[in-house]
């Protein structure tokens, strides 16, 4: 599988404050998100694009996901084909075919030996992911939704686009499947 690699990583983020282990699996955070940056409402999708859910499932199958609580009863069962880990503070929650991991940081240690993690929402773990991610999977959608939780603001010039795929919804808008990668950090001076 290309995402669960049993053998420990080495990728690090230089120049971050927070304290993730230096060895730890790719982190690729993947989202639809609408113009205006909603992505959902009442816990749910507002669009129907066949087209993204299949992108999304072709994109993470055989990858571990990890997403909060509430995006798991969103989807109300485990992703086939896919590790599942489900941050959650409540220790007495648990679901079948589910690993639970008290934060970010720790649902990283589970996965530790894995290439390449996804992490598939909410906006709270979009948000403590950002940080970390060394790679956007985007569905953007030229289209402004009414919603409740949007995608967190994050600085385009640290990542570059490196694909990007156009489509046409039946009621007319496009929206793009675009995968970002992070720059790197920039090379200090030499005296």
């Amino acid at each position: 599988c290309p995402c669960d690699d049993e053998r420990p990583g080495s990728r690090h983020n230089a120049g971050m404050s927070q304290a993730l282990p230096s060895d730890r699996p790719q982190i690729a955070i993947i989202a639809a998100v609408a113009r205006n940056g909603v992505i959902g409402r009442n816990n749910q999708l507002v669009w129907h694009l066949p087209e993204d859910l299949q992108h999304f499932k072709r994109t993470t199958m055989g990858c571990p996901v990890l997403m909060g609580r509430k995006t798991y009863d969103s989807i109300g069962k485990p992703l086939p084909g896919r590790r599942n880990v489900v941050i959650t503070r409540n220790i007495h929650w648990e679901a079948p075919g589910i690993e639970e991991a008290p934060s970010f940081e720790a649902a990283l240690e589970l996965l530790k030996h894995a290439t390449k993690v996804y992490v598939i929402g909410g906006a709270q773990v979009y948000a403590e992911a950002l940080p970390w991610a060394d790679e956007l999977v985007l569905t953007e959608i030229d289209h402004d939704f009414d919603g409740d939780t949007t995608f967190p603001e994050w600085d385009r010039s640290a990542f570059a686009v490196v694909s990007r795929e156009t489509h046409t919804s039946p009621e007319g808008w496009d929206y793009h499947f675009v995968t970002y990668q992070r720059r790197p950090p920039p090379v200090p001076d030499e005296p």
